[in-house]
Formats: C-alpha cells, structure tokens, sequence
C-alpha cells in the first residue's frame, strides 16, 4: 500500500465494488450516484462528479443528485473531463490546495458513457486500478438504471428536443463501439432537431455489418420512414441473410408503407474484421470516402443502386478490400448540400478538404477525430445545420491474428 494512501489494497477494492454492486441492484435509480459517492468516500475520495455527454457532443454536464458535487458543465475540447471521455484514459490533475482530481472515462464495454470525477489526498497504483474498476461498475450501473428513467436523458439535454430527435436518439445504437480489429462512431446533427438520418451496426462474429440511412422530408415523417427502414434492416440482419436481400427487405418495408412517392437513400456494409473485405450497396447516396494515413485517397464509387423505397431493383454489390489502419467516412447529402455564403453547396470538395486538414493533425482516436471534424464541418458552414447532416466512420485495424495475444 503506498505511504498516505488509506486502505485501497486489491482485497479492499474487491469488497467496495462487491458492496456497491449488492446495493445498486435494487436501488431505484434516483439513489444510485448518492451510493456512488458514499462508497467513494469509503476509500477517501471526495467532491464526486459524475459527467454525461451531452447530446450536441460539447460538453459533458453533471449529474444532480445528493452528495454529488454538481459544478458547471466541462467542455468536450481543453478540459480534463473532455481529454479523459475523447482519450477514453483517465486524467489526474494536481489541486493548488493540495489532493489529485481524477478524472476517469466511464467505459461499458468500449461505449462512452461519460465521466466520474473526484478528489484524493494521494494517489498510487492501487488506487488507479481500483478506480478503474470502480468507473468500469459505474458505467454499467448507470447504463443498466437508464433503461427504466429518464434523468439520464434530461440531465444531457442542453436545449429543447423535437418529438423526431426523440424517436432518433431512442433508435441509435451506442455512437461508438471498439473491438481489437475494428472501431466505429458516429454523430448525427442537428442533435436536438434531427429527423430522418440514422445509422446502425452490429458486429456479428466476423462480419461488422452497417447502415447509414437519410429518410426523405422532414420532421415525423421522416422519421417514421428512417424508423421502419432501421427496423426492417434489422429484421433481415437477424435472420443471416445477404447484403442484397437485406436491401430488399428494407425496399419492400418502405414501399408498401409509404407507397411510391416516399424513399429512404441508404448505404449498407458488410466488413471482414479478419481480411479487410468490405461489401457496399449505394442506394442512391453519396459515396463513402476512403482515409487512408489521415488523407482522402479515393470515393468508394460503385454503381449506383435506386434508393430503398422504390421497388424491386437488385441491388449491385461492390466489393473493396481495407487495408490495415483504412477508415471509411460515410456522409449524409446534408454534409454537403448546405448552402454556404454566396448561395453555392458546401459540395465534397470542402468536405475532402477538411478531412485531409484534420488527417495533418496526430490523431486522437476515431471519436475525438470524428467529433473534432462535425465541429470543423460546422463552423466552415457558418454554423449552419439546415438539414440532418450525419458522419459515421468505420476504422478497420487488422485481422484476428494480430490481436490474439488479448485472449491468452
């Protein structure tokens, strides 16, 4: 145990989480950063935080709740809070008074939940392990609680939400997911006024399948369009069945429901996460664009397939082969139809321009990279989002063989 430190040795540390987990089971959710924070205090921390990610992905707001320190929301760029959730790492910082403010990502699996803050007289590497663990219970505590209450959800609104945003954000997968040979994320704008854009994924042994969809129209409408589209896409990935037919299953879904007028544009992938090999149906999007070393290399054209909706087209599937550390953005037409001054569209042009300004920068993993691009994109707009505007990036690190070790 190192010298100033209470009692945090591993035998302690499994008692407190064993503990906090025993008591969280059956605590409504209201109690459960109050039992935080009490247990915390247990191994000498203080002046506990517990930080959401906001909607907007700027900044990371406090949870309220009793014995918690409720403080002002922390930006996401140049603050301790915002480098420990982007680097998913923690922070430590040293206090003028004395004691070291911790600043640790709450991590469910490779999601980014948010962020749990608090004080200690001393820090040593019994401490930092244990804290780990404990931030690694916390995220799941408050994942498995935000299934049945909505002061998760309040507490990361900034601004008043649209009943489709609402339907959106509930249809979302996690906005990131990270496994050793691959990583994903997401963002979606307007984030309190989005509509008809989604994406989902799912990685199902080898395969990463994904979709990226822009439902026509706006506001409920286009969202109950995006929904049934996910929804159908789902359905067909549940049932093993190709890339093809899960396009056809998503066509047939939309038209008998909406009827010829109405169509949904859509980008559906498979990835190898062994080889590389990537699948991809363009129906009637803009191309995805391939990085590679931080530069555009390439637009993944392929022949263009007509968006899901109007019936009864096969699909024409194109093949591309990844190589290790390629990622692939895929992009909704509001990136690029935004009018910027002078009337003209944004166009790819820019959006490849921004893309290969950010790729000069060290990179800060691909939901730090992700988000720092919506925010460029943005202010080269004038801060104008007039229509849903969605990024989703695929990063593939290499095959099975390269990352074994983990499992031994």
């Amino acid at each position: 145990m190192d010298e100033g430190s209470m009692d945090r040795s591993e035998g302690f540390g499994e008692r407190l989480l064993g503990v906090l987990l025993d008591r969280a089971r059956l605590l409504p959710p209201q109690l459960i950063a109050p039992l935080i924070a009490e247990e915390v205090a247990r191994i000498g921390g203080r002046d506990v935080s517990i930080l959401l990610q906001d909607y907007a992905q700027e900044m990371l707001v406090p949870l309220p709740g009793r014995k918690l320190h409720v403080g002002q929301p922390e930006p996401m760029a140049d603050s301790p809070a915002g480098r420990a959730f982007l680097r998913a790492d923690a922070v430590e910082v040293r206090q003028p008074g004395g004691g070291v403010r911790m600043y640790l990502p709450l991590l469910d699996g490779s999601d980014q939940v948010g962020v749990i803050a608090l004080t200690l007289d001393t820090v040593g590497d019994d401490d930092r392990l244990l804290l780990r663990r404990l931030a690694s219970l916390v995220a799941d505590m408050l994942l498995t609680k935000n299934a049945y209450t909505d002061q998760f959800f309040l507490a990361r609104r900034r601004e008043p939400m649209s009943v489709s945003a609402e339907i959106q954000w509930g249809l979302l997968p996690p906005l990131t997911m990270t496994a050793p040979q691959v990583q994903v994320a997401g963002i979606l704008e307007p984030a309190y006024r989005v509509a008809g854009d989604s994406f989902d994924y799912a990685l199902n042994d080898n395969i990463l399948h994904m979709a990226v969809v822009d439902a026509m129209g706006h506001d409920l409408d286009a969202a109950a369009m995006a929904t049934i589209a996910i929804g159908a896409y789902r359905h067909a990935r549940r049932v093993f069945v190709s890339l093809a037919e899960k396009y056809a299953y998503m066509d047939q879904a939309i038209s008998r429901q909406f009827g010829a007028e109405h169509f949904v544009t859509a980008q559906l992938m498979h990835v190898n996460i062994a080889t590389g090999e990537m699948e991809l149906v363009n129906a009637g999007h803009p191309p995805p664009l391939l990085i590679r070393d931080g530069q555009v290399v390439q637009q993944l054209e392929s022949a263009t397939t007509l968006p899901v909706g109007f019936g009864g087209e096969v699909p024409r599937v194109r093949e591309h082969t990844l190589q290790q550390g390629d990622r692939v953005l895929c992009y909704t037409d509001g990136i690029i139809e935004e009018r910027v001054d002078g009337g003209e569209p944004f166009g790819e042009e820019r959006l490849i321009r921004c893309v290969n300004q950010l790729g000069q920068e060290p990179s800060e993993g691909i939901r730090a990279d992700l988000r720092r691009l919506s925010h460029m994109l943005k202010k080269e707009r004038g801060g104008r989002t007039s229509d849903d505007a969605t990024l989703f990036m695929v990063e593939w690190r290499g095959g099975a063989a390269d990352h074994l070790a983990v499992l031994d």
